[in-house]
């Protein structure tokens, strides 16, 4: 949908010109700067939101099944037996939500989730020498999982244990533990952990994407259990919630969002130039001819590739696979995630894999997608998610995507520019809400101290827990 599916009294502040001038503006509808949108606007700063395309969402965008195969499809055209083309809503970049997670505390403090539907995702999976296992979380599932042996499973049921009854302010449940000093590997060494079992701890429950996170301290490895711990037991099946027709949902709920504190959007709006003083400081932005002055610019990396103000550090690699079966091993899951943890595969980085189905409404009946991602290692990217691709039975339809990775390296103190990180390989958005999180921090901190609006997720208030 676009934004004619605004009511009239939103559409009538679409008409503002571009002459007009504006604290912020906003070049991208990236689920990160949609976001960062909506968190200005209400924030009572005058928002001005563009792109260069016709939809929302830009490199992240929900695609139905003629648009997937116009932009990926080498030409071809949609076979009938994939079924109608509006019955897709295919996420380039899918990510799951952790139920007690970061962005649903986003959504209640910036009062989205009314624009929203969601369903929760089947179930949450690990990969471990070539089969495919359940997560387990609770001790009940530790007792019964295939994943280990028996003297194992009681070791993993006892860290489990701590885990969930550790309290950071109540020193009796640290067990004489100091998890701000003892690193994440000490602790797992202390409850005598087997190599494989760490493997799905880091990697499936606390979704680290290397492993890193071993020399760091333990508290980290512990929050990030809790909160897988405390997301399963919101719903019972999995940590996971997805919004219904995908993703795509996301950037036009806060575009929404925006619109009714007075932002403006423009649509297929190109972008010639971003305007800077004699300081280097941005000052505004030049569409067909004309320039909308601002104070500030936030954007996807994109819009400043000509000015120089990021860098690429790597490349995402993604397979959107159409199937007619769920994928195999899975308790026949309409949706799932499974995480293949490097160490398994001999590879650095994880590789993910969604899977979404009809129950989700972004394929017709008896369809599926799956899309099974990670960071590139090798000129031969496609070749890399070969262990991924063997789990899944014959595909229809693959379409491969490459994206590039590209990191910020301006100083936004300076040119004013704030500038959104790529997305990520990982198929949760953990990590995604940390990079929005880190870009507001940003601009507060070059505001006057009286204009500063701090976002505390851990502590919202009593209305927006509701």
């Amino acid at each position: 949908s676009t934004i004619t599916s605004y009511s009239p009294s939103q559409r009538r502040t679409l008409s503002a010109g571009m002459d007009d001038e504006y604290d912020v503006i906003v070049l991208g509808t990236g689920m990160k700067d949609t976001l960062l949108s909506g968190l200005m606007s209400v924030a009572g700063k005058k928002v001005l939101h563009m792109d260069r395309n016709g939809y929302y969402g830009g490199e992240s965008a929900s695609l139905n099944l003629n648009q997937m195969f116009e932009k990926y499809g080498g030409g071809e055209k949609p076979p009938v037996e994939l079924g109608s083309s509006r019955d897709y809503n295919v996420d380039l970049i899918p990510k799951f939500m952790m139920a007690s997670g970061k962005l649903v505390r986003m959504l209640l403090y910036s009062k989205t989730t009314h624009y929203l539907e969601f369903k929760q995702i089947d179930g949450s999976f690990v990969y471990k020498k070539g089969a495919v296992y359940k997560v387990p979380v609770t001790e009940t599932e530790a007792l019964g999982s295939g994943l280990m042996g028996l003297f194992e499973k009681r070791r993993f049921r006892n860290f489990l244990i701590y885990v969930q009854n550790y309290k950071e302010k109540e020193p009796s449940t640290h067990k004489g533990h100091d998890l701000t000093r003892m690193s994440a590997s000490e602790l797992i060494k202390d409850f005598g952990l087997q190599d494989e079992t760490v493997d799905f701890i880091g990697h499936a429950i606390a979704l680290f994407h290397n492993d890193e996170y071993l020399n760091k301290p333990a508290a980290e490895l512990v929050k990030r259990c809790q909160l897988y711990s405390l997301s399963l037991a919101q719903y019972g099946k999995s940590p996971y919630i997805y919004p219904l027709y995908g993703l795509g949902e996301l950037p036009q709920a806060f575009s929404r969002l925006s619109a009714v504190h007075g932002g403006v959007y423009m649509l297929n709006k190109k972008v010639d130039k971003i305007e800077y003083d004699e300081n280097g400081r941005v000052c505004g932005v030049t569409s067909e001819g004309e320039t909308a002055k601002c104070k500030m610019v936030i954007g996807d990396p994109s819009y400043f590739l000509a000015d120089g103000k990021v860098k690429q550090v790597g490349q995402v690699i993604r397979m959107v696979c159409i199937m007619s079966h769920p994928v195999p091993n899975t308790n026949n899951s309409d949706s799932c995630q499974i995480i293949i943890p490097q160490n398994q595969i001999g590879r650095k980085n994880d590789i993910y894999i969604t899977c979404l189905g009809a129950s989700n409404s972004v394929a017709p009946a008896g369809k599926y997608i799956v899309i099974v991602s990670s960071t590139v290692e090798t000129s031969e990217p496609v070749k890399e998610l070969a262990p991924a691709l063997k789990l899944l039975g014959k595909p229809d339809k693959i379409f491969a995507l490459l994206n590039n990775i590209y990191q910020p390296t301006n100083d936004f103190e300076k040119d004013g520019c704030f500038i959104t990180p790529s997305f990520d390989a990982t198929s949760h958005f953990e990590s995604s809400v940390n990079d929005v999180l880190a870009v507001y921090e940003q601009i507060q901190s070059t505001l006057p101290p009286d204009e500063r609006k701090p976002i505390d997720l851990d502590n919202l208030p009593p209305q927006a827990e509701e």
